[in-house]
């Protein structure tokens, strides 16, 4: 009967689906965007820049880029025709000078070029018979002051060689909230002689080298317009705009939209009042963003095409691209199979969304089981150890069952007939194969399978199975047929659900599942806890032991 009737649960809510006003929405209408972060959770583009603690793992070794700077202490070594030894120090014009042979300009050398610039000097004076050996000694020190909105603003000693990254780390790095990783200024003698970027440097690796120089200031501005990017990007991040009001091209140049990001969502207030907007991607890039907007990428886009999978007896491919308003039938024509191998009349669908709904309804049981035994009152002493281990009993069942994932299984057919129904995302087509067996599982002593007889009735195949348990309850026992239906039988007095000729209709490929008694002697919550094993048959096709 679900399957001949399922047609009538083709019918949807569409306006669940279209897009209310179109793509503009005006100045102060308002939307909810589910989802959405609080903007003090999300962190600042760049903040993980000072995380690593980079200034502990410093060489005390030279840098070979290094360049000489006044104060730098050089070793000479002359010998042969020529014995000199000396230690000179660089002056404040940039030169060494070296007796006999005059004064040696060496400022802004790298230290690696050091040996040979000088050595080429010395030998266009003393030409043969002269070995020669210069090294970099000591690299002068130099102070400098960070200032502005940073953990730890003071002096903080370093090279000349050093980068701003450098002495950015040893003052605590950037504050997050009111610092600006946009506008870092070297100040030298109150003139401005260099300013950084981190943003260019985190997008682009460049960030301008500039020698320091005893007393230089690293001044870090105060944070200017900040945006929050939430969604579909690959940076979800607070930016800082470069100016008040910034085109959303240069968002989309940091931030990053995935590629499935179809749409943008912007809110923010302006002199006009709040604002709104929904737009699409391609309209961002000359929309304006200012501070304290909030713009979120999405994913609105639904796809023409959608993927389904195949499982069973099948010949051909496993998955197949097909139009989003697709039926069954319409692709079952093109799915070949053996007939004498595939059970045709029994297909089913596992779908994402009712195994979904089968765990949330578990849990929605699960969550009343707990509440009714946890917060049972006790009306004595004995009454209150009764209930807390019953409470323990009931803790065990209830981690168990939460760890049962439901098939998601959609009952599509029934005899020869196939109900055609939409095909939604991630449907899996099941094409049981044919099979001369039935498995008895459950609360049996022997679970196995048998061949099935067409004259036995479902008492037989328990007793060929060893019959039932001791915690076995016969008036519960599930039958879940090929065609993934779960139906319930009962052994008794003959007052059953199913008549003898119904209890008959055992077909091969049925698996029969005994399912436990719930001992009502020990446990209150029978109902709840039978309602849950009922469920868990259903949904996952198992046995849960309580």
């Amino acid at each position: 009967m679900q399957a001949l009737q399922s047609e009538q649960g083709n019918r949807i809510d569409v306006s669940q689906y279209m897009q209310k006003g179109g793509y503009g929405y005006p100045v102060n209408r308002s939307y909810s965007v589910p989802g959405h972060l609080d903007r003090s959770q999300v962190q600042a583009y760049g903040a993980n820049l000072f995380l690593s603690n980079f200034e502990a793992q410093r060489s005390d070794g030279i840098n070979p880029d290094y360049k000489i700077a006044p104060g730098d202490k050089i070793s000479i070594w002359l010998w042969g025709a020529v014995n000199f030894a000396e230690v000179l120090t660089v002056d404040n014009q940039g030169n060494i000078f070296i007796p006999d042979i005059g004064p040696v300009r060496v400022i802004d050398l790298p230290a690696g070029n050091l040996n040979q610039t000088v050595t080429e000097r010395i030998k266009s004076v003393y030409v043969s018979n002269v070995n020669v050996y210069v090294n970099l000694l000591v690299a002068t020190p130099v102070s400098v002051f960070v200032s502005g909105p940073v953990q730890r603003p003071g002096k903080y000693a370093g090279l000349t060689s050093d980068s701003a990254l450098y002495y950015l780390q040893r003052a605590g790095g950037i504050d997050s909230e009111r610092g600006s990783y946009r506008h870092i200024s070297l100040i030298r003698d109150g003139v401005e002689v260099a300013s950084y970027d981190l943003y260019e440097f985190l997008r682009t690796g460049r960030l301008d080298s500039v020698p320091f120089k005893d007393n230089d200031v690293l001044l870090v501005g105060q944070q200017g317009p900040v945006v929050t990017v939430e969604g579909a990007a690959r940076y979800p991040f607070k930016f800082e705009l470069d100016k008040d009001v910034s085109f959303g091209s240069e968002l989309n140049f940091y931030a990053r939209p995935l590629s499935k990001a179809s749409h943008v969502g912007i809110f923010g207030d302006r002199d006009t009042g709040p604002i709104s907007v929904y737009l699409p991607l391609a309209e961002f890039d000359d929309f304006q963003v200012e501070d304290g907007d909030r713009v979120l990428f999405n994913d609105d886009l639904r796809a023409d095409v959608i993927s389904i999978r195949v499982s069973g007896s099948y010949l051909g491919p496993s998955f197949y691209a097909v139009k989003r308003d697709t039926r069954l039938l319409d692709l079952l024509d093109y799915i070949q199979v053996d007939e004498n191998q595939a059970n045709v009349t029994s297909v089913y669908i596992k779908r994402r969304s009712v195994a979904e709904a089968q765990k949330r309804m578990i849990e929605e049981s699960l969550q009343r089981l707990e509440r009714s035994v946890f917060t049972a009152p006790a009306s004595s002493t004995g009454e209150a150890g009764i209930r807390a281990e019953e409470a323990k009993l009931v803790a065990s069942f209830v981690q168990r069952a939460r760890e049962i994932e439901p098939l998601g299984k959609v009952v599509i057919s029934s005899g020869n007939n196939i109900a055609n129904v939409r095909l939604e995302e991630g449907d899996e087509i099941v094409i049981p194969m044919k099979s001369d067996l039935v498995n008895i599982a459950g609360e049996v002593l022997l679970p196995q399978a048998v061949v099935h007889n067409q004259e036995a009735n479902i008492s037989d195949y328990i007793a060929w199975a060893g019959g039932f348990t001791e915690r076995a309850d016969p008036e519960r026992i599930a039958v879940v047929h090929a065609n993934g239906l779960t139906t319930f039988m009962e052994i008794g007095d003959g007052r059953s659900w199913y008549s003898s000729s119904v209890q008959e209709r055992i077909k091969p490929g049925d698996e029969v599942i005994v399912l436990p008694r719930v001992d009502t002697k020990v446990l209150q919550a029978v109902k709840d806890i039978t309602q849950i094993i009922y469920q868990i048959a259903v949904a996952a096709n198992v046995a849960l032991k309580d």
